[in-house]
């Protein structure tokens, strides 16, 4: 540990550590607009420059190191004047349509400038607008309302994508794909994790809001909303709740109030996925067939490894993920039960994600969802109808698909897709097995790795989420050194509680606290308590085989749960 001042406090901070780390040690948030926790330090924004006694001019306080004895100001007028000059020089290339943004009121710039009571026409831009690319079908890029950061280029590169970059230099500079290639044609895998590190405007996801609005009013359809595992632990966040609350039980009455016609859990389908999967395992472990086997729920790992490691494309998991089980088990047994055609039920699902847009059109499942909404997206569906999130009723999701094990609901987080199948699976092959905690498989940080024994039976498997991990394990695989017979990946840290459509928290929440394991935690707790927290056990999944399937991995099951998997060129 090192002592020092700041602002006349004293202070002790690690040795190594920065002075815009230590400064939260005397309560004081130095604003940055390049600077991210584990993505982007690279100093180059300016906004972060502080007075060091000694050093000639402001310095980057988000780079420079702290040292025993060192005195800094984070407030005086030459770095107040400074931070307000760059904001505007900022401003000068920035198109201000703040009023239609959708970072609108969670802006850090716009936030920063009304700190520093900038003028934002000081500096007055002749440029011309850039086109704004909108070929991906999940996100757009708007370079009119970039202010070059680098966030999204460095949590690309952190992803182990990179699939975009700088271009040019000066006041020509963008930031792109190669060649100027449109973000449709190039090797995105649609995590969004550049979105939700955007401090700006300039990367969002494709908006479905108004097609939506759109149907309800459409008296010749039927509109049914589901909502992602993850959805109950963030959504709160969009209404200024506590990070991690569990919005679960004001769910179906907000999405009831938009004009839904029937609001269903999705992690009904969390549970089908298992007993699907599990069964594939053991399928794949007695006769031979490719193993390691990956987890198929993850669209954006799913297009990852299309792109980037198609020889293992074999090992995926056949299983849909749950939006798709759902969506084709809405558009088949749901209608056959209750006599609707098809074409006139609209499927909503509600994602953490913005690779389910994605998904929701990929050929071999176009047609069964037919909208997917970020949690952003639903937020500011429940805002412009004018509800009182937080004062709503507790309600209950409509029947047949309201009840799910707490199984479904880990599904949100890293290992949370592992720890449900072992549940299952172990259960399959010893009836008897009554153990439920899988623990080791828990946890946001590297490859976590266990070997459990049942019924004579040795299963080794390995969990990671975040891309760059994938990578290596991927290479393990590829090389034949991977022991295991099942891994689960997700395309995004942390899982789907920390997906591309989840809501964005200002800078200095994400620099100094763990959301990640907040969201995660709200998950974990909703499984502890509840009595029901195996998938093959819910009633639901029994009537559905009972009723319609027969069993996991039937004909019939197999035609409507399961898929295929597309190669696809990385350049």
């Amino acid at each position: 540990m090192v002592n020092l001042k700041i602002n006349g406090i004293p202070v002790q901070a690690e040795e190594g550590s920065t002075i815009i780390e230590a400064a939260r040690q005397a309560h004081i948030d130095i604003p940055s607009l390049c600077y991210l926790k584990d993505i982007n330090c690279i100093g180059s924004c300016r906004v972060c420059v502080v007075e060091v006694k000694g050093a000639r001019g402001l310095v980057a306080s988000c780079i420079y190191p702290v040292s025993e004895g060192l005195e800094v100001w984070t407030n005086t007028p030459q770095v107040r004047q400074s931070r307000r000059t760059t904001l505007e020089l900022l401003l000068s290339e920035h198109h201000k349509k703040c009023l239609s943004c959708v970072r609108s009121s969670r802006c850090e710039l716009q936030k920063l400038c009304k700190d520093y009571g900038v003028d934002e026409d000081r500096f007055p831009s002749a440029e011309e607008l850039q086109p704004v690319d909108m070929t991906s079908p999940y996100i757009i890029r708007d370079n009119n309302k970039c202010i070059h950061c680098m966030r999204c280029v460095s949590a690309c590169e952190n992803q182990n994508i990179g699939v975009i970059g700088p271009r040019q230099r000066g006041h020509k500079k963008t930031i792109g794909c190669a060649f100027d290639m449109p973000l449709d044609q190039c090797a995105c895998v649609g995590c969004g994790q550049c979105v939700v590190s955007c401090p700006v405007g300039a990367l969002y996801e494709k908006n479905n809001i108004a097609d939506v609005w759109a149907t309800i009013g459409n008296p010749d359809k039927k509109v049914v909303f589901f909502t992602a595992p993850a959805i109950r632990a963030t959504l709160g966040e969009e209404f200024d709740m506590p990070i991690g609350t569990n919005v679960e039980k004001k769910l179906p009455g907000a999405i009831r109030r938009i004009g839904a016609d029937a609001v269903f859990d999705m992690d009904v389908t969390a549970d089908l996925t298992i007993l699907e999967e599990a069964s594939e395992l053991i399928d794949r472990i007695t006769n031979g067939k490719p193993l390691p086997m990956f987890t198929s729920c993850c669209p954006g790992w799913v297009k990852f490894a299309e792109h980037y490691y198609p020889e293992l494309l074999p090992n995926l998991s056949t299983c849909k993920s749950p939006q798709q089980m759902f969506g084709a088990l809405l558009k088949t047994y749901y209608c056959e039960k209750n006599g609707i055609n098809p074409e006139d039920l609209y499927v909503v699902s509600v994602i953490p994600c913005t690779a389910k847009k994605f998904e929701v059109i990929r050929e071999e499942m176009a047609g069964t969802v037919d909208v997917a909404l970020t949690t952003r997206e639903l937020g500011q569906m429940i805002q412009g109808a004018g509800i009182n999130f937080e004062s709503l009723p507790d309600e209950e999701f409509d029947a047949p698909f309201e009840v799910a094990s707490g199984a479904g609901a880990i599904f949100g987080a890293t290992g949370g897709v592992m720890e449900a199948a072992l549940r299952t699976a172990a259960n399959m092959l010893d009836g008897n097995f009554s153990f439920t905690n899988f623990k080791e498989v828990r946890g946001m940080d590297g490859i976590r790795e266990a070997t459990y024994n049942v019924a004579g039976n040795t299963i080794k498997v390995a969990v990671t989420s975040g891309l760059a991990n994938a990578t290596k394990l991927c290479e393990m695989v590829k090389n034949g050194e991977a022991p295991y017979q099942f891994i689960e990946i997700m395309a995004c840290p942390g899982g789907c509680i920390n997906g591309g459509g989840q809501p964005v928290q200002k800078d200095a929440t994400r620099n100094t606290i763990d959301i990640k394991g907040l969201r995660a935690k709200a998950l974990y707790d909703l499984d502890a308590s509840m009595e029901l927290r195996k998938s093959h056990e819910s009633p639901v999944i029994k009537m559905l085989y009972d009723e319609y399937f027969g069993a996991p991995n039937s004909e019939k099951a197999h035609h409507i749960l399961h898929t295929t998997y597309t190669p696809r060129s990385k350049y």
